[in-house]
């Protein structure tokens, strides 16, 4: 898998792409990541990439035709599978969306920033906006990493078990049941005995009913969609 991210701000997202499994995964020549900074596009000695609001109003507007000569540019050199642009005013990320983009072959993600783009660019070069929750950052860079991050651990290969992703939150519209580990008793505070039983039929039984129960207390509305 490749990603492409075009941003204003590309330091803010090296470490992520630095550390843990999305070092991993491109060491292992898994995925790729390549930031594209878009003052590089702007315009004069200044690499202007922004502009007042037509109609007055308060924050800047990122500019079009930086944005489209970045796009156009990347597009000219191969097909993306999707244009993603990161804002929070966009259906939110959930585990469906990722498990679906996990399969792409290469991805193009847009990090917004100040008041958004012009919406032109949304009109004509975006397939997909996708926010990380009903609140605004300073800009998109933080949630391009996030989005980056739920779909690369999903590429077989990454996890060291390549399981363990399939037993998420959220892959079945449950959230996971709770999880132990050693010492079996601590202070009193023992592990549920089921888990010790080494009845593999008895301990998913039990997993599942505590999913289900854990989802009801905390997310019902999951339970909704099934």
């Amino acid at each position: 898998m490749r990603i492409d991210i075009i941003t204003v701000e590309p330091d803010l997202l090296r470490s992520p792409f630095e550390n843990s499994m999305m070092k991993r995964a491109i060491e292992k020549n898994l995925a790729e990541v390549h930031l594209h900074n878009l003052r590089e596009y702007g315009f004069g000695n200044y690499r202007q990439i922004d502009d007042y609001q037509f109609g007055g109003g308060a924050g800047m507007v990122l500019m079009i035709e930086p944005i489209a000569k970045c796009i156009d540019e990347l597009k000219s050199k191969r097909k993306y599978d999707e244009v993603i642009y990161m804002t929070p005013d966009a259906p939110t990320l959930n585990q469906p969306t990722a498990n679906t983009l996990s399969l792409k072959e290469n991805i193009l993600i847009l990090t917004g920033h100040y008041k958004g783009v012009d919406q032109r660019v949304r009109d004509q070069y975006i397939t997909k906006e996708i926010s990380i929750g009903d609140y605004v950052l300073t800009g998109g860079e933080l949630a391009a990493a996030v989005l980056c991050d739920a779909v690369i651990r999903l590429i077989p290969g990454v996890l060291g078990d390549e399981t363990s992703a399939l037993t998420d939150s959220f892959q079945d519209n449950l959230l996971s049941p709770p999880v132990y580990t050693r010492p079996s008793d601590y202070q009193g505070m023992k592990v549920p005995e089921v888990l010790l039983s080494g009845n593999f039929h008895k301990i998913e039984k039990w997993r599942n009913e505590k999913a289900i129960e854990r989802t009801q207390q905390i997310r019902p509305d999951l339970l909704d969609e099934n």
